[in-house]
């Protein structure tokens, strides 16, 4: 019997990509979903595709970013359920734009969904998980980013090194639980979030970065349901940091072991600047 069965999966951004993907894996282990997203029609196709896993889900529009929102959910999901036994913090927005062509408005919003998303969700959930005693698993999606700040990325870099440093000390400290806590990095991965990266400057001019961008993620074609295979392994093996693709594994050791390289490749033009 799967460890899965019956067990409440919680995943934000589950209407689209990584989170839809996860959302099917988990279900054909037999668990509950929660889905949580802003988009009510990804979120009710996501729904049919878990229905024909075998399992059954719950739809929850909402915004991660925000407190009250984020508030009232743990509300009406802890009316439904004692407490989750998986929370898998996805939803993200990406961002591109040489640093001196950002404005603070895109800074606010992209750290409020990708880092204060991730600590919203924790902090409202993971008190009822502690006084279950029940032990867990929560999952923050981060990125190859995480470890390899491109000139092009300042502010989804800094959110997703800031992920990263959260995830590692949330893991430290709710171990004494028997909670576990990972951090996945999935890198290059075909799915919507270039569509919906805002992109500034010399990048916003004319689309074509966004274009270029768009080719080259559908060109390498990694599938999110490889990162989804990832995200399921590392909550049954308990692992703690998990690169996905060859790339994001390719960053990840380069930066422990060779930094002074990774620091000129942060100086190169990315594949989709120009």
């Amino acid at each position: 019997m799967s460890k899965m069965k019956n067990k409440v999966v919680l995943i934000t951004g589950a209407g689209s990509g990584i989170g839809r993907e996860t959302a099917i894996v988990f279900a054909q282990q037999g668990a509950h979903i929660v889905m949580v997203d802003r988009d009510q029609a990804g979120m009710e196709g996501t729904g049919r595709l878990v229905a024909e896993a075998g399992s059954d889900s719950e739809a929850h529009l909402c915004d991660v970013s925000s407190r009250e929102a984020m508030r009232a959910l743990a509300d009406e999901v802890h009316r439904r359920h004692q407490a989750l036994d998986v929370l898998i913090n996805n939803a993200g927005i990406g961002s591109a734009g040489r640093f001196l062509e950002t404005n603070l408005d895109t800074w606010e919003k992209v750290l409020d969904v990708n880092v204060l998303g991730v600590v919203h969700g924790c902090h409202f959930f993971a008190p009822r998980m502690v006084a279950t005693r029940n032990g867990g698993s929560i999952v923050n999606i981060a990125s190859a980013a995480a470890f390899a700040a491109a000139k092009e990325m300042p502010i989804y870099a800094a959110s997703k090194f800031a992920v990263f440093g959260f995830t590692e000390s949330l893991r430290a400290d709710l171990s004494e639980y028997g909670i576990h806590v990972a951090t996945i990095c999935p890198g290059l991965i075909n799915t919507p979030i270039v569509k919906n990266t805002l992109f500034e400057g010399a990048m916003a001019a004319g689309g074509k970065a966004r274009d270029k961008a768009m080719a080259l993620y559908q060109r390498r074609n990694y599938p999110p349901e490889k990162v989804a295979q990832a995200i399921f392994k590392a909550v049954v093996k308990r692992k703690s940091v998990v690169p996905v693709s060859p790339e994001a594994w390719a960053l990840y050791y380069a930066k422990r072991f060779v930094p002074s390289i990774m620091e000129q490749l942060g100086k190169m033009d990315a594949p989709v600047a120009k």
